[in-house]
């Protein structure tokens, strides 16, 4: 697999009231979500948890 390809783009939200770029991103390796968020000139990037403190982990097989 293409290192350009490994991630997909699960949901995107551009606020123009804030100026902010909210995205979830899959690695298709492993199935791990992230959250990215973009405001102004900083960024972040984290896994996006369950109640139980679990990175959510999108089935790769469907």
């Amino acid at each position: 697999m293409s290192k350009n390809n490994r991630f997909e783009t699960t949901y995107s939200q551009d606020s123009s009231l804030t100026k902010g770029l909210k995205m979830v991103l899959v690695d298709k390796e492993t199935g791990v979500n992230y959250l990215f968020v973009h405001l102004g000139y900083a960024g972040g990037l984290t896994p996006l948890l369950d109640a139980d403190g679990k990175p959510v982990i999108t089935d790769l097989h469907k």
